[in-house]
């Protein structure tokens, strides 16, 4: 009975505990943001490299070199994002990394790092990367037009694509 009595306390205490943490994280809403997820597909793990020299006898000789390597099953999704006027993804992580390509317009890149808060703007045709994991930031269309951009995500099978935060308290809402 006594260990009955010591099992049902300790329940009590981790949902209380529980409740009180998912109560103090409050993430950020988005707003203005339509996303449609493009394709999908899971994919074995990967070991990929590859490099390309159109010309040895250049001095340096022209390089370019890429690599890819993951453990284990990853998703991969390719997402559409429109942002209207004025609209945000809301702050958010990513358990991996990120191509981000925009088509249109111009989106502002709010990061979060170090105590630290910078804006990077991307206007169309242009392209950046998002690591992943603690790399907590926010998309937000500053602009008068939409803004849409088009990212490739390497996600860890059966994790969530997106992870929302709470607003850091150095950069803007």
């Amino acid at each position: 009975m006594r260990i009955k009595r010591r099992w049902a306390v300790l329940s009590a205490v981790a949902v209380a505990g529980a409740g009180v943490s998912a109560s103090a994280v409050l993430a950020t809403p988005q707003a203005g943001l339509t996303t449609s997820t493009v394709a999908e597909a899971p994919f074995a793990p990967v070991r990929v490299s590859g490099s390309y020299r159109p010309d040895p006898q250049t001095r340096p000789p022209s390089f370019w070199a890429a690599e890819l390597r993951t453990f284990g099953v990853s998703d991969v999704y390719v997402v559409d994002n429109v942002l209207a006027p004025g609209g945000t993804t809301g702050w958010h992580t990513h358990p991996g990394p990120s191509l981000i390509i925009v088509k249109a317009g111009t989106v502002t890149n709010y990061r979060a790092w170090g105590g630290h808060c910078a804006a990077y703007n991307y206007p169309a045709g242009t392209g950046f990367i998002d690591a992943g994991g603690n790399d907590i930031h926010m998309l937000r269309n500053n602009g008068t037009v939409p803004a849409e951009t088009v990212a490739v995500q390497l996600i860890p099978h059966g994790q969530p694509r997106k992870i929302d935060e709470p607003q850091p308290s150095d950069c803007p809402s």
